[in-house]
């Protein structure tokens, strides 16, 4: 039996994203998948449903069209309660997930397969499905360039007959893949950087990018689990931190956070008598705020201003780049799908397979 994949729509707000592009629709066609998109799918990316016509993929006027007649559903955000009541039966939809008990609840109503990509094992094998890596990426490149943009200072030193303007002092909190990318990025713009982090391990990257390291002491097994994430760490142990960062802050102009504790609540390492003590006309930039923020001031999808700061809550950065953010995510979906392929063909799926089992809900 062909195998027939469906791109829907995003119905979330102010998603831009799309999980396919003509490009992996053009590799599913060639693994001799058929692939369905709903009709512009993918115009909030620039992707327009002639470039798909061409790339081989078959146009659906709605929604309800494309999943009655889809096998394989790929999605950027998480299915709606009424989404899934639109897939059929014993289908697979491939996407992140949330962790609404409602939601499951209903998929499991469903007996529907569902792959987590969210949850992917951080292994060699898995990289070239990594979404999270892929999104942090953009996000924190885009938090630098919003952070340049609320800034009412240059960031570069620049030398002019009028005088020299100082660099702008950036601090990122956090050196995963997000914070690596802003730390990168300021360097770029031509800032001063410091970053932190509780692992001793990213020392060196942070480094190589041409930033100063924070050390906030602890050893490798207290500060990251067993697949490198950072661990969730005690009361006293925040407090702490709050205490090593708090002196740089009072001389940034930029901060961008990025701590996260995964399935936990973003760590709070600002509160609001940091904020009253930085400089005014500040920036703070919370990409984990989904997770609740590592600062106290951060709002939900807001742009607020405190103590004569500028606080920036805004969720879903990878959306104000859909074109590269969908070449990523889509390169990412179709390496996972093809990595599956001859189990989505037969109906069985090999649980003993550590992406296999780590993604499948």
């Amino acid at each position: 039996m062909k195998i027939n994949i469906g791109i829907p729509k995003e119905i979330t707000s102010g998603e831009r994203r799309v999980a396919a592009t003509p490009e992996t629709v053009a590799k599913m066609l060639a693994a001799e998948f058929s692939v369905f998109i709903e009709s512009h799918a993918g115009l909030a990316s620039y992707n327009l449903d002639e470039d798909y016509v061409r790339a081989g993929a078959e146009i659906k006027a709605t929604a309800k069209e494309l999943y009655e007649q889809s096998h394989v559903i790929l999605k950027v955000q998480a299915p709606s309660l009424d989404e899934i009541d639109f897939i059929n039966e014993n289908a697979v939809l491939i996407t992140p997930l949330t962790q609404s008990t409602e939601l499951i609840n209903k998929i499991k109503t469903k007996t529907i397969n569902v792959f987590a990509l969210n949850l992917l094992p951080r292994i060699a094998r898995a990289q070239s499905m990594d979404i999270l890596s892929s999104m942090s990426n953009i996000a924190g490149y885009k938090s630098v360039i919003l952070a340049a943009h609320h800034l009412t200072k240059f960031f570069p030193m620049l030398t002019t007959a009028a005088g020299t303007i100082l660099p702008a002092k950036v601090i990122v909190i956090g050196a995963g893949v997000a914070g690596l990318q802003a730390i990168a990025t300021a360097r770029r713009l031509g800032a001063v950087v410091i970053a932190c982090d509780t692992r001793p391990a990213t020392e060196e990257q942070v480094k190589s990018l041409g930033a100063s390291f924070v050390s906030l002491a602890t050893s490798h097994e207290q500060s990251e689990d067993k697949s490198g994430y950072a661990k969730e760490q005690s009361a006293d142990f925040y407090k702490h931190e709050q205490n090593i960062i708090s002196p740089y802050m009072k001389d940034a102009d930029v901060i961008i956070t990025t701590a996260l504790i995964p399935g936990k609540r973003a760590p709070l390492l600002i509160t609001e008598q940091m904020v009253k003590e930085m400089k005014p006309g500040s920036v703070i930039v919370d990409l984990a705020i989904e997770q609740q923020g590592n600062c106290a001031l951060s709002e939900l999808d807001k742009i607020v201003v405190l103590h004569h700061v500028t606080i920036i809550g805004l969720s879903n950065l990878p959306s104000m780049m859909p074109v590269h953010a969908s070449q990523l995510y889509a390169k990412n979906i179709w390496s996972f799908l093809n990595y599956i392929a001859a189990q989505l063909q037969s109906g069985t799926y090999d649980k003993s397979d550590e992406i296999v089992k780590s993604c499948m809900v």
